[in-house]
């Protein structure tokens, strides 16, 4: 099958869009109103966005929930501070969902709860805000995409970089020919992780439903740590965790959706904890004429982050030595382009400096879109099937490796891979009772 161009693909996200802002009858939230939320997991993320929404004038934070009740004294401190109103301690999301008072579930939990967290709540009525990656496997992509659309929801992911002013001039910048006929885009996730040896099987401690936080993966013995993130039952994988955010970025510079192709080198090759899942990756995605490297590794010691100065100023990177970057290839020039802040800066032909955009974070924009879109019933800037192609391409990379780094023929329209039953048994994972994602949602 043929790649589904650049404007195709702008085409149909058009489209989509107009679809959900013309079906959508829930009623609005009154400007005289508060939207209430409840986040659900309060890890580092998810207390940072609860107390981000908790500062918005316009938003109450009534629930904060985890399964496990260590996790509450910082969430619960800095919801109160912003918002002068303590919110309801609870274990089960569930509780959140019966609510008929509550519009949105904020989704902060493990990558394998993203799914059936976000598809229940959409049933319940609720709009979404839900981290990323998006899915655990390909499948649950899609059934998250459904119940958004037949539910009528608003589902904002946390790709926050999509909400940045400096990301639509990088756009422009491209589609003036600036850069000439683009055909290579280079993806980078370099930095240095830990490594995550599980440790001893211990007793539950108290307060914690290690039932519930196992969910729809195995009930494996409680050991603690963040080994999870490199096994393939509870995670995509720590590189997938990161590079998800340069890759919806380098969809969006370039104009491109679903790739037709997928080939992955690298495996785990620095760590030797008992993971799974690579911590060295090199994939390549066919469009057509073009294509997009991603290249990852996670024992780079010497690649960082753009420090939170640099992403908040006027100032650059040091582009060689930076861990999130895109870089587009044009056959006039080329940009060097940062997440989450950093800006962006564009070469000739001549590797001459022309042009240096600063760049901010995204994160007050996405979440005062995500908001607006929630009162206004309109598709936000991140929505659900922008999420699922940008987490597909973990998803293809992680299942060439599994199948023994084949080149694979992916199929957008089914979402299969074509003539290859090995690499399709991954498309979806299997379920614990009762925590399945059912076929029909």
């Amino acid at each position: 099958m043929a790649a589904m161009g650049r404007r195709e693909f702008f085409k149909s996200s058009i489209g989509a869009a107009a679809a959900l802002s013309a079906v959508s009858t829930r009623r609005s939230v009154a400007s005289t109103d508060k939207v209430i939320l409840g986040v659900m997991g309060v890890g580092g993320r998810g207390t940072q966005l609860a107390g981000w929404f908790a500062q918005m004038p316009d938003v109450e934070v009534a629930y904060l929930c985890d399964v496990n009740e260590r996790r509450f004294d910082r969430a619960l401190e800095m919801v109160e501070t912003s918002q002068g109103k303590t919110p309801e301690l609870v274990k089960d999301f569930r509780r959140i969902l019966d609510d008929k008072n509550v519009d949105v579930l904020v989704n902060a939990t493990l990558d394998h709860w993203h799914a059936l967290g976000s598809i229940l709540a959409c049933q319940a009525g609720k709009d979404v805000y839900v981290e990323k990656p998006l899915s655990h496997c390909i499948w649950e992509g899609r059934k998250m995409i459904e119940a958004a659309r037949k539910y009528e929801r608003v589902v904002q992911v946390g790709t926050q970089t999509r909400s940045s002013a400096y990301v639509q001039k990088g756009i422009e910048y491209i589609k003036a020919g600036n850069l000439g006929e683009i055909h290579l885009v280079r993806v980078n996730n370099f930095m240095e992780k830990p490594g995550r040896k599980k440790g001893p099987v211990e007793p539950v401690p108290d307060g914690l439903d290690w039932d519930m936080w196992c969910g729809p993966a195995p009930l494996v013995p409680y050991s603690p740590g963040q080994w999870w993130m490199d096994l393939w039952d509870f995670s995509t994988g720590s590189i997938a965790n990161e590079i998800v955010h340069q890759l919806d970025l380098a969809r969006m510079l370039v104009g491109i959706g679903y790739p037709t192709s997928v080939y992955q080198a690298g495996g785990v090759h620095f760590f030797h904890d008992g993971r799974e899942i690579p911590d060295t990756q090199l994939a390549t995605f066919e469009f057509g004429d073009l294509t997009l490297m991603m290249e990852a590794a996670i024992w780079t010691p010497y690649i960082k982050k753009i420090p939170h100065s640099i992403r908040d100023s006027d100032n650059f990177p040091n582009w060689p030595f930076t861990s999130t970057k895109v870089e587009i290839c044009g056959s006039e020039g080329m940009m060097n382009f940062g997440r989450q802040g950093g800006g962006w800066q564009a070469y000739d032909k001549h590797g001459e400096l022309v042009h240096s955009e600063p760049g901010r974070q995204g994160d007050p924009d996405h979440l005062r879109n995500f908001i607006d879109c929630v009162r206004e019933r309109k598709t936000p800037a991140a929505d659900m099937e922008e999420g699922h192609i940008s987490t597909l391409f973990c998803h293809l990379a992680n299942i060439s490796y599994r199948v023994g780094h084949r080149k694979l023929k992916f199929d957008p329209q089914s979402h299969t891979f074509v003539g290859d039953e090995e690499a399709n048994r991954f498309l979806k994972r299997d379920y614990r009772q009762p925590w399945v994602v059912p076929d029909k949602v």
